[in-house]
């Protein structure tokens, strides 16, 4: 693959702005596509001239000035012979000045508009030339670009690669439709499609060209996906059989029995963990499914067959909470707990550290604190990562790899997450997975009532808090910041706390939030499970795994701001007891169109997954995921809402490529995923 610092003529200025873009080689910059098209084919006379219209025309400068009415602008006169229009520039310099000068032959591209003297373009673009300049035979393509980086320099390099890249097939002829156009005339297409080209169905990327790339790049990470599965299938892990002792025994002392749902999963996990290779599996339930048991049962099954387990959070307050739930549960099994974390005591964590290594903890639960170098396991047998996207790639693999005992084996692994995943997203980005689903709630949980009120209406809001507490429900205040910001100007959860101290001076009111010191969060949620606290006052710090049956209303500052996922997990804090819940989304006017959309879909369902698929539409996959900077490569090309039929192709093709055409399968990895991403799901 030749790289770009090898190309003769490619200067450090360009090759540093395509190094940003992610262009690291040839394959790099056939691949960088045009975000839109620009017409230059064609030279409009003034006259025919429509008004909203993006034209092209060609004349001769007639008359410059700079003009103070309405505002310093730059004014320029053209004239073609059949009319006259004007070029306004609001910001200018002096080499504007000097291209522009009267007499000279100008060509400006721009969206005519009406002006102060007549039709006008503002800030067209504009290049000096002669009567004998030839006008462009293809469209011009814009691309994504940076700082420093100039579109005629892109466009110069493609244009390099497409005569002198590698064009050719990688995969065999059958893998495609008849009519799909080949890999080389669909870039040529592309990158110079003809004047006739279907603008729009370039633009929504829906013609024969483009969906023949996003199907070739749908199959690349299909490819890759597989091969992942694949090589984990190659490495040894731990033969946990089915618990016949302890899960027997802790179901016997619980007050609850598992749903369906929990015990279909619980039978998925526990073949998997008998098996001679490691588990790599998703767990996805939404709010209150009641994950966290299903979690114990494979931890206890570890346990049974002489290993350890481990159970990481993303939060101290979270991993507190698994921490306390499982001491309480493994108290009458006789079986040692460690907690890990990383504002431990020095004495508490010397402790933990030895009870882990010596094997005497046969159950570990912690934060991220868990894969430091100085945790050492006797012999670990299953990982568990709870919301399992909010940690990088490297963090959940070097957890995974401190129970290697060599490079052939490793524990067994589940992934939890509360946010549902739409099934293209699992089809495509948990491709390498196998997953399980808890499509049930477990009974007794009140469904919640979403109220959408304005922030005009807060001592509405007061009244209905003061109510609830004065009748032994707890309430949740959420807030999106702790300090004030002079840019978002964000009720701050500190200033609520106080207010809210001085509004309700007969309620205990709490606070917890991210800055403060751990022992302090585990107090107050302490005081706020055991009723001691009536209005918690929080940040989202409380989003995930919360769980004080008595909280009842959940009050979330600042909605319009927030994610549909990271509002739906917050509401699901509540409806956890007997009592009627109620969450209330405050927000502030005026809303944009993306924030009344998300309001919407909160009030309207409370179903995770549907939520879930609106919000993969509204955020990309990236920030759904948490994955922009955790090391999974992102798609460039397929859609996964627009595309999707293609995704279910090119599952099918994938498999059959593996088995039937490995050598052209790599081939085609090679060309699409060329820049190393290697970390793709670990």
């Amino acid at each position: 693959m030749t790289k770009l610092a090898d190309i003769k003529g490619i200067t450090k200025p360009v090759l540093s702005g395509l190094h940003k873009l992610g262009i690291h080689d040839v394959q790099g910059l056939l691949l960088h596509m045009p975000l839109r098209y620009v017409d230059e084919t064609h030279i409009s006379e003034v006259r025919e001239l429509r008004m909203g219209e993006q034209a092209q025309v060609e004349g001769e400068i007639i008359h410059l000035e700079v003009s103070y009415k309405p505002r310093k602008s730059l004014i320029a006169r053209l004239s073609d012979g059949t009319g006259d229009i004007f070029l306004r520039f609001l910001n200018f310099y002096p080499s504007q000045i000097a291209a522009l000068k009267e007499g000279t032959r100008v060509r400006a591209l721009g969206e005519v508009r009406h002006g102060y003297f007549g039709y006008e373009m503002v800030h067209p673009q504009t290049r000096a030339v002669r009567e004998t300049t030839a006008v462009k035979q293809t469209l011009t393509p814009v691309y994504p670009t940076t700082a420093g980086l100039s579109q005629p320099s892109i466009r110069k390099w493609v244009t390099w690669a497409l005569n002198n890249g590698d064009v050719s097939e990688t995969l065999p002829k059958e893998t495609y439709a008849k009519q799909t156009p080949s890999f080389q005339a669909s870039l040529q297409y592309l990158h110079n499609p003809p004047p006739e080209a279907n603008l729009q169905a370039m633009e929504n990327r829906s013609n024969l060209e483009w969906r023949r790339l996003a199907f070739d790049e749908l199959i690349s990470q299909q490819l890759s996906m597989r091969q992942h599965y694949a090589k984990r299938r190659e490495l040894g892990a731990p033969v946990l059989k089915l618990s016949t002792n302890l899960i027997p025994q802790l179901l016997s002392t619980l007050p609850f029995g598992l749903t369906g749902a929990q015990q279909r999963v619980v039978k998925e996990i526990s073949q998997d963990l008998s098996r001679p290779y490691p588990m790599q599996r998703l767990l996805q339930g939404d709010v209150g499914s009641g994950k966290t048991i299903v979690a114990m049962l494979a931890a206890l099954q570890a346990i049974e067959n002489g290993y350890q387990a481990a159970i990481m959070a993303p939060t101290e307050i979270l991993a507190e909470q698994h921490y306390q739930k499982m001491l309480h549960w493994l108290a009458p099994l006789d079986i040692q707990v460690a907690w890990l974390s990383g504002s431990q005591g020095k004495k508490d964590r010397t402790a933990s550290l030895a009870a882990i290594a010596s094997g005497d903890a046969r159950l570990a639960i912690g934060t991220h604190a868990l894969f430091q170098a100085q945790v050492q396991f006797n012999q670990l047998g299953l990982v568990v990562v709870d919301e399992q996207h909010r940690f990088g790639v490297e963090q959940r693999l070097s957890l995974r790899q401190k129970g290697q005992s060599d490079e052939v084996s490793a524990p067994h692994q589940l992934m939890m997450s509360a946010t549902p995943i739409p099934r293209t997203l699992s089809m495509s980005y948990f491709a390498d997975l196998d997953v399980s689903v808890i499509d049930e709630l477990p009974p007794g949980r009140t469904p919640i009532a979403t109220k959408l009120v304005s922030d005009a209406r807060r001592d509405e809001i007061v009244e209905r808090v003061r109510a609830a507490c004065s009748q032994g429900a707890q309430a949740y205040w959420v807030c999106p910041l702790i300090e004030e910001s002079e840019v978002l100007q964000l009720q701050t959860a500190l200033d609520t706390f106080e207010h809210l101290q001085q509004t309700f001076p007969d309620l205990r009111v709490g606070l917890v939030h991210g800055r403060m010191k751990s022992a302090e969060k585990q107090s107050v949620m302490a005081e706020f499970s055991a009723g001691d606290i009536q209005l918690l006052v929080a940040t989202t710090v409380i989003e995930v795994g919360v769980d004080v049956p008595n909280a009842s209303l959940m009050v979330i500052e600042h909605a319009e701001r927030m994610g549909l996922s990271q509002l739906h997990q917050l509401r699901g804090r509540v409806g956890r007891g007997a009592a009627k819940s109620a969450c209330i989304l405050i927000y502030q006017t005026p809303l944009s169109e993306t924030a009344r959309a998300r309001l919407k879909i909160i009030y309207e369902s409370s179903d995770g997954f549907e939520i879930a698929q609106a919000d993969l539409h509204l955020r990309g996959p990236g920030e759904f995921l948490g994955i922009r900077q955790s090391g999974t490569p992102m798609l460039k090309i397929a859609d996964l809402e627009r595309d999707a039929d293609l995704l279910e192709q090119a599952q099918a093709v994938a498999d059959e490529l593996l088995k039937r055409h490995p050598v052209e399968a790599q081939k085609h990895l090679d060309r699409w995923l060329s820049r190393g991403d290697e970390l793709v799901k670990v």
